[in-house]
């Protein structure tokens, strides 16, 4: 195998990268490299120049650039607080500052103590919630589950199913954490759709790492 036959199986095997990533900038990156290997590739790799092929790699590699650029925009005109840089950074990076920033105007910050139930098995929550600093026990019964820590959410279960929480949570330590109110998150993920994949996402991951955790289930 050529060094240009290697050069070509580089530049999609960079594309096919592009669509596991979930950063919008990485993804952008790779797809602007992958052209230019393409470009190379399509010039000195083969007998004939492909120009098809080398004009729209570089229609896709100025796209690309122009969109990286909007983003960099975006993110510096948008202003978040430490506590929200840590959010975005650690549990919401799927979404643009943008998006992120339409998330938080919805969200209402709340504190509670120790020893406090946040759900119930049976019960309806009107609300999904996120701990930013704290700690709380998941329960079934007596039968303590899990632990909850910074980063993990609360009742993404009963929000993606519609049915009433499978587990009590209640908090162990003093916490601070965020919550939504389910109906208005449903409208806000209706009205855009890339943020519900984004939040799907971001569910995914927690459900996932409960499994990890515990073998038996998501609060």
């Amino acid at each position: 195998m050529s060094f240009f036959d290697l050069l070509g199986h580089l530049g999609f095997i960079l594309i096919a990268l592009s669509f596991v990533v979930r950063d919008m900038v990485w993804l952008r990156i790779l797809s602007i490299t992958s052209q230019i290997v393409l470009i190379v590739y399509n010039y000195f790799g083969v007998p004939q120049p492909l120009w098809l092929v080398i004009i729209w790699s570089l229609v896709f590699l100025s796209i690309n650039l122009v969109q990286i650029w909007l983003l960099f925009q975006e993110r510096r005109s948008v202003q978040f607080s430490d506590q929200e840089k840590e959010l975005y950074a650690t549990v919401f990076q799927t979404f643009t500052p943008v998006e992120f920033l339409k998330l938080l105007r919805l969200a209402q910050w709340a504190k509670a103590e120790a020893g406090e139930t946040l759900t119930a098995v049976g019960q309806h929550l009107d609300d999904v919630m996120l701990i930013f600093n704290g700690r709380a026990t998941v329960k079934n019964g007596d039968q303590i589950l899990s632990q909850l820590k910074d980063g993990a959410f609360i009742g993404e279960m009963e929000f993606l199913s519609g049915k009433t929480a499978t587990a009590t949570v209640v908090v162990a330590e003093p916490t601070s954490y965020l919550k939504w109110s389910q109906s208005d998150l449903r409208k806000l993920l209706a009205r855009n759709p890339s943020m519900s994949s984004a939040m799907q996402t971001v569910f995914s991951t927690d459900i996932v790492q409960k499994l990890k955790q515990t073998g038996v289930g998501a609060a």
